[in-house]
């Protein structure tokens, strides 16, 4: 039996199916890889078919109905039966020695859940960017369930779903993806994977995500009030499930609500100084409802918690410094 399973859900993305597999299976690990095709109506599952006569490693789940996306991702976990697993949707990739790094770690670390880097994002139409090569071990950082639970709650470097793999045992004995949660979906499964064990961080970058317009999360783009109840839904379902059986869970739902908040306050001062003030009303009247007190006193304390403080508030200073110039000095034709 191969070490790890590759489940690769497609619809509609057969132009970037083959990129997408070549990373893969480029890697330097024992591996099946199942492409998981949606009743696609742009030839992907012609492509699916050509890659799988091509190499062995390669399966095939055809569907002739769309069944939407979730489907997919639980169809994978059905058929996963190595010893690790990882979900990457056909329209990201791999970073070069990803699966190496994250299995020595799985390894080594009998009661981490999963293990994760970061992920760089691909904007298109510009080139593929090329993290960096690591030689070498890489910096571990054993990150238990609560503690990471509330950082998934802060501004951090996105996990996307190419970027963590698991412990396939652990993947079945916490079950499904829930299709109520359209857009957040990875996030509350990061969350149950790791009330089972930790979490290993991985000081690289593991997986690369490309943003073209068609992706599911699209919708949520530059809507920070929309991110922000989609965060809040998918904490909201797991402390109602799985995280309302832990003795921790109480304290870690009252923190993350603080939190996303605090994100809300301090995004809506954000648009209100940039002179956009409908967003603003909105996100303030969000963060006031899960927390009021916020209504009454500014939520200082948050900025010192978040990563890379500074930076976060320097970017918001030039934001503000563009938009009161463009108001004081207009461009007229």
């Amino acid at each position: 039996m191969p070490e790890i399973d590759i489940a690769i859900p497609c619809y509609n993305h057969g132009r970037f199916l083959r990129q997408c597999i070549a990373s893969v299976l480029s890697q330097s690990a024992d591996m099946r890889v199942l492409i998981i095709d949606n009743a696609s109506t742009d030839g992907s599952a012609e492509t699916a078919r050509l890659i799988a006569a091509e190499d062995s490693r390669v399966e095939l789940c055809l569907r002739e109905r769309n069944m939407g996306p979730h489907a997919s991702f639980n169809t994978g976990i059905d058929w996963a039966q190595s010893d690790y697993f990882l979900i990457l949707c056909a329209d990201d990739l791999l970073a070069a020695g990803c699966l190496g790094r994250a299995l020595s770690v799985l390894r080594a670390e009998t009661g981490v859940a999963l293990a994760y880097g970061g992920q760089v994002i691909w904007e298109e139409p510009n080139p593929c960017p090329v993290p960096a090569t690591v030689d070498g071990a890489v910096h571990t950082s054993i990150i238990s369930g609560p503690q990471f639970a509330e950082t998934l709650s802060m501004p951090h470097t996105p996990i996307g779903t190419g970027s963590f793999v698991v412990r396939t045992s652990v993947q079945k004995q916490v079950g499904y993806y829930r299709p109520e949660l359209y857009y957040t979906d990875d996030l509350e499964m990061l969350m149950r994977l790791v009330s089972l064990g930790s979490a290993a961080k991985m000081d690289a970058v593991q997986g690369i995500r490309r943003r073209h317009g068609g992706n599911i999360s699209a919708d949520c783009w530059g809507n920070w009030k929309r991110e922000l109840q989609e965060l809040l839904a998918a904490f909201e379902s797991f402390f109602a499930n799985e995280g309302a059986t832990y003795p921790w869970g109480a304290k870690i739902r009252r923190r993350v609500r603080r939190n996303i908040a605090h994100r809300a306050y301090w995004a809506g001062v954000s648009h209100h100084l940039r002179g956009k003030r409908q967003a603003s009303a909105e996100l303030l009247q969000f963060a006031w409802s899960i927390e009021p007190a916020t209504r009454f006193m500014p939520p200082v304390s948050y900025l010192w918690h978040v990563e890379n403080a500074g930076h976060l508030v320097a970017s918001r200073m030039r934001e503000i410094a563009v938009a009161t110039a463009a108001r004081l000095f207009p461009v007229t034709n």
